[in-house]
């Protein structure tokens, strides 16, 4: 197996090498000055199984689409050489959430974004908690994983939550079932009831608002609150003002990729919100070091839960 990361500091692909047991292989990236670039393997990799690291994300210096090209481009370039299989693994999938029309005209960038890898000859696809699972594996006609991040976020929330009450909720309606799972998961576990709640939200014309309604008991109960992302935060910070009036005694806000866009900083230090917990998936560097924020935030490793797939789809094969 080679593993290959397109950013050559990243923490997340260093863990995952040291969870599978490899060296991150040599690369070359060279950048022209019309903003054009070249990437190539320094290894041979004929008859190579090869995984290729680099989350979509936005920032700290390349687009969602600078780095997309950078990957399609990579992947082509490895089975042009002669590589038997070529795995993206991918921390945050660019476009996810956008898998369905929801104007007239629109466009439905996942399907698109899906077609892309498969032209340049991608394999397998592995992503952390895809927006809409379904949605994901309808539009790849390749094996397509998503991982459930509350694999990765279940120990340091059950830390954080001490031994009293528990509950699940989800910020809105679209989360329900990522929640249900969880809530079902940490049952087993613990051996014991766990609570769940969803909170009512609605959007129109990218405006977000809750009407406190909280369906499901969460009176006197710690009440770990799982969305798939934080982008602004009000999302997050609505839902757990309403589940603090609904009588929950502390929540933890929790999800896979936390990508702070905004005010996230400002939004997330409400005092609604005890605790965060979110993935490694997409580095935090939106948060300053000063941000009172990053005192209530644990930032958790999702490197075991993509080794885990990758050993499995290796043996496979």
């Amino acid at each position: 197996m080679m593993l290959f990361s397109l950013e050559t500091d990243s923490a997340f692909a260093a863990a995952l090498a040291r969870e599978l047991g490899v060296s991150v292989a040599a690369h070359e990236e060279r950048r022209f000055p019309d903003g054009e670039c070249k990437l190539r393997p320094l290894v041979d990799v004929r008859g190579a199984d090869a995984c290729v690291v680099l989350g979509l994300h936005g920032g700290p210096v390349d687009s969602p689409h600078d780095k997309l090209w950078r990957l399609l481009a990579f992947v082509a370039t490895l089975r042009d050489h002669g590589a038997a299989r070529v795995t993206a693994v991918v921390p945050y999938l660019a476009y996810a959430r956008k898998d369905r029309r929801t104007k007239p005209h629109d466009p439905v960038g996942l399907r698109y974004v899906a077609q892309l890898f498969e032209a340049v000859g991608t394999d397998a696809l592995i992503v952390l908690e895809a927006h809409n699972v379904a949605a994901f594996q309808n539009a790849f006609r390749i094996p397509a994983t998503s991982l459930e991040a509350h694999r990765a976020l279940a120990a340091p929330a059950r830390a954080l939550a001490g031994g009293g009450a528990l509950a699940v909720a989800s910020p809105d309606p679209g989360g329900v079932k990522r929640a249900q799972l969880w809530r079902e998961s940490l049952e087993e576990q613990l051996a014991t009831p766990v609570g769940f709640a969803m909170v009512d939200k609605r959007r129109s014309a990218g405006v977000m608002s809750t009407f406190g309604l909280v369906a499901g008991d969460v009176a006197g109960a710690t009440v770990l609150l799982l969305d798939d992302l934080i982008g602004s935060g009000e999302t997050m910070r609505q839902a757990a003002a309403a589940l603090r009036s609904a009588g929950a005694v502390s929540v933890v806000a929790c999800a896979a990729h936390g990508l702070f866009i905004e005010q996230a900083a400002a939004v997330l230090a409400d005092d609604a919100i005890d605790r965060l917990v979110v993935t490694d998936s997409v580095p935090a560097f939106r948060l300053s070091a000063q941000a009172p924020v990053r005192g209530k935030l644990q930032v958790v490793s999702c490197a075991p839960l993509f080794a885990e797939a990758i050993r499995h789809a290796h043996s496979t094969h």
